[in-house]
């Protein structure tokens, strides 16, 4: 199976490794319309990850106007332009999915504090 790694090597972005259940993020990704392209952001709490290698996706869960809306990621997909994470999530759970039945602020996920190096 080293051959598979090897052809997924050029394709894999490592910098999305720190992208944890529970964190708040800001997903930019690629838009085109007709010619045009854009960015365009989305920002929600990461309630699952799952698959390996360039198969590897997130579900990024958002309250828009009152109703939820959630989309699954490639991480590995160049219509992402680039993952920011606004605060990291301090959770107990691989699989967010209890969120969905919470509504306000019942629905949110603590944060985790800032580690002080000495």
């Amino acid at each position: 199976m080293d051959y598979v790694k090897a052809v997924e090597q050029p394709y894999l972005k490592n910098s999305y490794d720190n992208v944890n259940i529970g964190d708040r993020v800001n997903v930019h990704l690629r838009i085109t319309e007709g010619t045009r392209e854009r960015i365009q952001v989305f920002e929600g709490t990461v309630i699952g990850r799952r698959g390996g290698g360039l198969n590897e996706t997130i579900t990024v869960r958002r309250v828009a106007y009152g109703v939820g809306v959630e989309r699954v990621l490639p991480i590995h997909s160049p219509k992402i332009a680039k993952i920011e994470i606004i605060s990291k999530g301090k959770v107990r759970r691989a699989k967010l999915y209890y969120l969905r039945k919470r509504v306000g602020k019942a629905a949110r996920v603590r944060t985790k504090l800032p580690t002080k190096k000495s």
